[in-house]
């Protein structure tokens, strides 16, 4: 059995909106599309019932909110609120990288689970055997190194200063360095992702704890963040894993300010595929961006072949 993983937020809210406030630092940088919400967790569900209706569960992570569109009465999803798998001692907590570290605590999350955002979706029908080898351990999909050589390379002439994104991931390969003397340099795909809920839970409680904790209390994003990926390196290194890079035909990365990405998502046929939000986009460019995924996963999708008994669940 496999289950998915989604973290979730709805940054409109106004009561989460001033929660966040009340608890900002002065010099917290505030990025609004990481907290936009324009219901594509609706369509990324869909997604999951159109082309993967074999996972079990899906476990919604939120921060006492809920989709207003969604059934609760649904069986196969569940609501689990940051209470239920964090110390009140870490909350309230707007970072991602934290809520990380304590996925593995879902209650009744299958041993191999899936990852996703809400804006990470299934492009077109996928297998248990798309995401785990027949020994049991995740395929762990990666992008071309080249990119990162770039940025590292930006930084070092100070041309262009690290984002904190990569920094975070660059905490993550040193840590992984350090403990097992191995340079792990692929950069993450950005899209769903497979774990083993073991794996996450040694490398959270024995190999990296006092790491860990020390980001423990970071209630928003800072340097000493530890990136998730590190989960797919340790899995690299021990040959808990396999490694595969992917092209735009199997993990399609895209904003939704380019529109004409569209098309090519529709040529390429990919296995997975992502649609950031970006400050640049417009209404008009979130308009298209839904109008491209209600016809991608109109309300009631055909069931995948493979779910024999799968019972069709709908997201209206």
């Amino acid at each position: 059995m496999i289950d998915i993983v989604y973290f979730w937020v709805d940054g409109n809210d106004p009561i989460w909106r001033e929660k966040r406030q009340q608890y900002a630092e002065p010099t917290e940088l505030y990025s609004k599309e990481r907290f936009t919400n324009h219901d594509e967790l609706k369509y990324s569900l869909r997604s999951v019932e159109k082309f993967a209706p074999w996972i079990r569960k899906i476990f919604i992570v939120t921060d006492s909110q809920k989709p207003h569109w969604l059934d609760s009465s649904n069986s196969k999803i569940k609501i689990i609120d940051h209470t239920e798998i964090m110390p009140k001692s870490v909350l309230p907590c707007f970072n991602s990288n934290v809520l990380d570290m304590y996925m593995y605590k879902i209650p009744d999350l299958s041993e191999q689970f899936l990852f996703a955002n809400d804006d990470t979706f299934f492009g077109k029908p996928v297998s248990p055997n798309d995401f785990f080898a027949p020994d049991g351990f995740p395929i762990l999909r990666f992008i071309h190194p080249l990119k990162r050589l770039k940025w590292h390379g930006l930084e070092h002439f100070k041309l262009k200063k690290m984002s904190m994104y990569y920094r975070f991931i660059n905490n993550s390969t040193k840590l992984v360095k350090m403990k097992y003397n191995k340079y792990c340099f692929q950069m993450p795909h950005h899209n769903i992702d497979a774990y083993l809920k073991s794996d996450i839970q040694k490398n959270v409680e024995i190999n990296f704890k006092t790491e860990f904790e020390a980001m423990a209390n970071n209630n928003f994003r800072k340097t000493n963040d530890i990136q998730r990926i590190i989960h797919a390196y340790v899995a690299l290194v021990l040959k808990r894993g396999h490694l595969r890079y992917v092209g735009r035909k199997e993990s399609f990365c895209m904003v939704n300010n380019l529109r004409e990405k569209y098309d090519l998502i529709l040529q390429n046929k990919p296995l997975l595929f992502c649609i950031n939000d970006t400050d640049a986009a417009t209404p008009d460019d979130i308009a298209a961006m839904k109008r491209f995924l209600e016809d991608f996963y109109p309300e009631k999708p055909e069931p995948h072949p493979v779910a024999a008994e799968f019972t069709s669940v709908h997201f209206n």
